[in-house]
């Protein structure tokens, strides 16, 4: 299941993100988007995969609008972007 977490502190990396997410399962990827523009400075949301299903689901009910860094997180399962028309 790929998992969206955003309102992230600027100060978090993908290696926090992964860590953040193990307790509750294998993290097969995570993922903070940065600004490529910006001095590829974080965004403040990306994205965590998990192997397993059931343990992402966990892992959302657990974590979100959960203090992370002083920041309250969103922490839902992703869903495709709408394609373009």
């Amino acid at each position: 299941m790929n998992i969206y977490v955003g309102n992230l502190n600027w100060n978090m990396n993908s290696e926090d993100m992964q860590n953040l997410f193990a307790p509750y399962g294998e993290v097969t990827s995570a993922k903070i988007v940065t600004d490529k523009f910006n001095n590829d400075r974080s965004k403040g949301f990306g994205f965590v995969e998990m192997a397993d299903d059931e343990a992402a689901r966990t892992a959302i009910a657990a974590l979100h609008d959960t203090a992370v860094l002083r920041r309250r997180i969103v922490v839902n399962e992703s869903t495709p972007r709408p394609e373009a028309d």
